[in-house]
């Protein structure tokens, strides 16, 4: 990949996991459409991520990268944009609280519309049909009419992330971030989990350390780290021709941003050094993600190093490992070696969900909380052991209280999976799951 970059050079490149768009004029419009449009981040706020990132990267802080699996546009509201954030601030505050650490909040939000498909299509009853790939293409409706590929889906998907964006900036500075809100951030169904009865303990602690520090003249209202949190966005960067159209260039430095959000990820199946996803990429100067599954080589890995962050810029790549329990032991320490040895700077997170779903006895595809914690325990150890920093977590979770993961406190079983099984795609972590992950991290930590 020596040719000279632009936005649109990954046309060249052979592309994966696009839809099959039935009216090609309809969708060039669209994305002109969707390119007159104001950004929805800005570069100034992707080079700070960056920074921050930078900061984990060097083992002075922590990432915490979460959110839905796929977001939908039947769901969009206040509260479950709220309910998601109070979960994100639990996580980050425990973190915080039990290692000295600042934490990078990043969400899977205002952007994670698309899901890459094992299949292109799916079939039902000798039915074969379009797979559901995300409200921002189709509908998950099994229907020719809901599964047909749809160009104006990619205009909702802007307007609500804009419309989701919106709410976090009044959200994490307006005061609902305020560390005087610590309480109110615990759910009615979390209160009364192991999980949350750990999780007040430390509310009332900074509540105490709170009154003294206003007792001695210092309050929220003039320190505005204590009032506020800096909360950056992120999604897989999947359809490309939704990016290009969101990409800017940069007015101070004549640098490309994606504009689509803060932070974005190649997935593990688009991650091909030839393709047209690391080809777009590759260009943009925001901070970027790169899930590592257990097929990965150490030369592949490295060479996905030099050609997203040739510079060795520290923060501008996170490797997210998923490599599921059964293989992580076997196969992440060799790349992690690797990458230590070569001298390019990354954040390694784990992502210790998509390596451990399989589908449950009733059918329902499904994780085991205890596959979760184990590999997230396995991930700290053989950085512990390598000597090397173990940057953070990324997983899918949502505020509501959802029974899809299989375990933790509530001992969600396989006859309770159909009670509140509500995700559209993969299963996501309760509030009282994700609580749960966040202590055992810190756990590992403090070890």
């Amino acid at each position: 990949m020596t040719n000279q970059w632009t936005p649109h050079t990954w046309k060249d490149f052979p592309v994966e996991q696009q839809p099959d768009w039935p009216d090609s004029d309809e969708l060039e419009s669209v994305l002109k459409e969707i390119s007159s449009l104001p950004p929805l981040v800005f570069a100034g706020e992707a080079r700070t991520l960056q920074e921050q990132l930078g900061n984990v990267c060097e083992g002075n802080a922590l990432l915490l990268q979460a959110g839905d699996c796929a977001e939908s546009f039947d769901s969009l509201s206040a509260n479950s944009i709220r309910d998601k954030l109070k979960v994100i601030l639990q996580m980050a505050v425990a973190l915080t609280y039990s290692t000295g650490l600042p934490v990078v909040k990043i969400g899977r939000i205002a952007g994670q519309f698309a899901k890459p498909r094992s299949s292109p299509t799916e079939t039902k009853d000798d039915l074969e049909l379009p797979s559901f790939r995300g409200h921002i293409v189709n509908d998950a409706e099994f229907d020719a009419g809901a599964r047909k590929a749809n160009p104006q889906r990619l205009l909702q998907a802007y307007h609500q992330s804009s419309s989701t964006l919106n709410l976090l900036r009044a959200f994490t500075s307006g005061g609902f971030a305020d560390l005087t809100q610590v309480h109110s951030w615990n759910q009615e169904f979390v209160t009364h989990s192991p999980a949350g009865a750990r999780y007040k303990q430390i509310a009332d602690g900074i509540t105490d350390a709170l009154a003294f520090m206003k007792a001695c003249g210092i309050t929220s209202k003039d320190h505005p780290a204590l009032h506020e949190v800096d909360f950056y966005t992120s999604h897989e960067a999947l359809l490309l021709g939704y990016e290009q159209s969101l990409t800017r260039q940069d007015s101070t430095s004549g640098e490309w941003y994606d504009c689509s959000a803060h932070m974005l990820w190649i997935g593990e199946r688009t991650r091909q050094l030839g393709g047209a996803h690391i080809e777009f990429l590759r260009g943009v100067k925001n901070p970027l993600g790169c899930k590592i599954g257990p097929t990965a080589s150490s030369d592949e890995v490295i060479k996905l190093c030099e050609t997203l962050n040739p510079e060795q810029r520290p923060g501008r790549l996170t490797l997210i490992t998923r490599m599921g329990t059964s293989l992580i032991t076997e196969r992440l320490p060799e790349l992690i070696q690797g990458v230590q040895d070569s001298g390019h700077p990354v954040v390694w997170a784990c992502d210790p969900m998509h390596g451990n779903t399989f589908s449950a006895d009733s059918g329902l595809k499904t994780r085991d909380f205890d596959d979760v914690l184990e590999e997230t325990r396995c991930f700290f150890n053989i950085h512990r052991d390598l000597g090397t920093w173990a940057g953070g977590i990324h997983i899918e979770l949502t505020g509501d209280n959802v029974t899809e993961c299989l375990g933790g406190a509530d001992k969600v079983s396989d006859e309770d999976l159909a009670l509140r099984y509500e995700t559209m795609c993969d299963p996501r972590l309760n509030a009282s799951q994700s609580l749960e992950l966040a202590f055992q991290v810190s756990e590992q930590l403090r070890n």
